[in-house]
């Protein structure tokens, strides 16, 4: 089968390529995929017919155009959504999300996932790999965190892996934080075993998409 994958910014792009395999097995043998990275989730429109400018790639302002164009394309059997959840309530955010593709016709198979509360919560879900990954990483900061609490999860992992913690990567401003994020994902990302990792979010990515394929098979 043929999924297209869709995610806010290029460093979950990045950790989804790392993964994708563990899960779907060598592209082509005999899934294929495609990932999108998008420049921010932004928000679903009120007007679901909207366009909206493609231009800026927002996730979810594009959203509702993508699902109904994907449902009218022959040769893709699923498309993936995966976000951070940030601060929403997670059951009500999956429910638009939800009513959002029954109002395609037709509707793409689609399956949404999110991280509690952001991507990096996948790494503290691993941290075999996040210390390998990082060999002086503060052990101590790593304790502190509670698996997938929103507590600024990635400004945690910062603290214990950057010099200078997340407060060095503010003052310095934008391109940084996105850049350290994109580093995290090519660090770890390899390394993650997608069966040890303890991220209850992580697990419902996991055996989603694994059903998935075992479905469209």
């Amino acid at each position: 089968m043929h999924i297209e994958i869709l995610v806010e910014d290029a460093s979950g792009e990045k950790l989804l390529e790392s993964l994708l395999p563990k899960l779907f097995g060598t592209p082509g043998e005999p899934h294929t995929w495609r990932c999108h990275a998008y420049k921010g989730i932004g928000r679903i429109p009120k007007n679901l017919n909207a366009g909206g400018d493609p231009a800026k790639r927002i996730l979810l302002d594009q959203l509702p155009k993508l699902l109904r164009g994907y449902g009218k394309t022959p040769g893709i059997d699923a498309v993936v959504v995966v976000l951070d959840s940030d601060r929403r309530n997670c059951v009500d955010f999956l429910a638009e999300l939800k009513a959002l593709v029954a109002g395609c016709n037709p509707a793409p198979n689609t399956l949404f996932r999110i991280a509690i509360e952001e991507m990096e919560a996948w790494y503290f879900g691993d941290q075999q790999a996040l210390t390998a990954a990082y060999p002086k990483a503060k052990i101590e900061v790593l304790q502190r965190y509670q698996q997938d609490s929103v507590c600024g999860t990635w400004e945690l992992l910062a603290d214990a892996v950057y010099p200078g913690g997340s407060a060095a990567i503010k003052k310095a401003g934008w391109p940084l934080p996105g850049q350290i994020k994109h580093e995290w994902a090519d660090r770890i990302g390899p390394l993650l075993d997608p069966d040890r990792n303890i991220s209850p979010s992580f697990g419902k990515l996991r055996d989603g998409l694994r059903r998935l394929v075992s479905e469209g098979a």
